[in-house]
């Protein structure tokens, strides 16, 4: 499941190319071309092995449109590298329909590289309502959800059922407990993803946002990091490694090795998404049938996840667009969606689903999880998101090791940041 490790991991990226291009996918759709015809579906590390089964449906269903599954990279910086450097070849691409990151979509259509999608083709009222927002720039729908995903709390329910203490809904209640019962139990306290990767950015976004602040507004063009929210999330994170609740360790940990370290049993809390949650609850985990799950806290309650996943958007040359439309529909449908959870442990975009007893009882995570969603937000949208989180993960690093105050840090992410918006 290597592929749902960085925030927005919950990732299964997807790339539908086409055989054989000739004239331009905006050519035909201006010409109001239904043409359909073979596709091929490239994804990034699809381990469960889910995706082929459902193609094998579609491929029954539509013969002159068939499918032919192709794995780009697991990595999903390699597989934006491989999708950014095709779609840069205009009607030379070989992709058809992407499935991507969430952060990527407004990158993608402010470069012109997907194509507007009508809202009343797809059921966008069928979805929890966050996730649209992420397949939307500039008041315009580019993508279509497929996949979403919320970081939650993990917990050792068995401690703190021993100490006699509710799950933390507060920050101030996570440092106590961090604090106080971990060392008990020789646990070390709190741990996210703060390695300076993607997931750094998510994990400093969602401190902010908990604490009330923002990143960025205006689709990217302003700059809103500069507040005293922002300060007091980085805050937050910073004084947990110094005062050593957040182990030193935190800092070399991605979505793998936070989860690794929380199923041997070796910490309190975690932060992960809700895969994590899965694999530490399976057979043959030393923690499974001891967790528990709840909403990330923030200062006065539960606080704000960042919103993880990806959408379905349709290259701007596509030769087909009227199969790229219709393939996004089936992956996008109810029937399918169910088998994205069932088959692989994906977080459905139907709200509908996470209110069916028989997939609560078997994932019985989903009510939380929908809260989550519920109450989650984007990553910051920019046209140059990559230089962006870049700039997140160089500063929040500087201050979580000291180098740097969180108020230092507030002012020089904002004065990084402005210059990316200015370029």
């Amino acid at each position: 499941m290597r592929w749902m490790r960085a925030a927005g991991r919950g990732l299964l990226v997807l790339a539908v190319l086409l055989s054989g291009h000739g004239a331009s996918g905006a050519r035909a759709e201006e010409a109001g071309s239904s043409a359909r015809g073979p596709l091929t579906l490239a994804t990034a590390g699809d381990l469960t092995g889910y995706l082929g089964p459902l193609l094998q449906g579609w491929n029954r269903a539509h013969p002159g449109e068939r499918v032919t599954l192709v794995e780009l990279p697991d990595s999903a910086d390699e597989t934006h590298a491989q999708m950014v450097t095709d779609l840069r070849g205009g009607d030379r691409s070989r992709f058809d329909v992407l499935n991507i990151d969430v952060n990527w979509t407004s990158e993608f259509a402010a470069a012109g590289w997907i194509r507007p999608l009508p809202r009343d083709r797809f059921p966008l009222k069928s979805f929890l309502p966050p996730v649209v927002d992420t397949a939307t720039y500039d008041g315009r729908l580019y993508a279509v959800p497929y996949v979403t995903n919320a970081g939650l709390l993990l917990y050792r329910k068995d401690v703190l059922a021993e100490e006699g203490v509710a799950p933390p809904r507060t920050w101030a209640e996570l440092e106590h407990d961090a604090k106080s019962i971990a060392p008990r139990h020789g646990l070390d306290g709190y741990a996210g993803q703060l390695l300076p990767y993607e997931g750094l950015t998510v994990n400093a976004a969602e401190a902010v946002y908990s604490a009330g602040g923002s990143i960025l507004g205006d689709e990217g063009t302003r700059v809103t990091v500069d507040s005293a929210a922002a300060r007091e999330g980085i805050g937050f994170l910073a004084r947990g490694l110094r005062e050593g609740w957040i182990p030193r360790r935190a800092l070399t940990y991605k979505e793998e090795e936070s989860k690794q370290a929380f199923e041997d049993g070796r910490l309190l809390f975690l932060r992960n998404w809700p895969y994590a949650y899965a694999v530490a609850s399976a057979p043959g985990s030393r923690v499974a049938g001891k967790i528990g799950v709840v909403p990330l806290p923030g200062p006065h309650g539960p606080g704000t996840s960042v919103l993880g996943g990806s959408n379905l958007a349709v290259n701007a040359h596509a030769r087909y667009p009227a199969s790229a439309a219709r393939l996004i529909a089936y992956l996008t449908g109810e029937r399918v969606q169910r088998q994205v959870l069932t088959r692989g442990a994906l977080p459905p975009v139907r709200a509908a689903l996470y209110e069916d007893p028989a997939l609560v009882r078997r994932f019985p995570y989903l009510p939380t999880l929908r809260t989550a969603v519920l109450t989650a937000a984007p990553r910051p949208k920019s046209p140059r998101y990559d230089q962006v989180s870049l700039a997140v993960q160089a500063v929040v690093q500087d201050a979580l090791t000291g180098r740097q105050t969180p108020a230092q840090a507030v002012r020089r992410l904002a004065r990084e940041l402005d210059a990316i918006a200015r370029r």
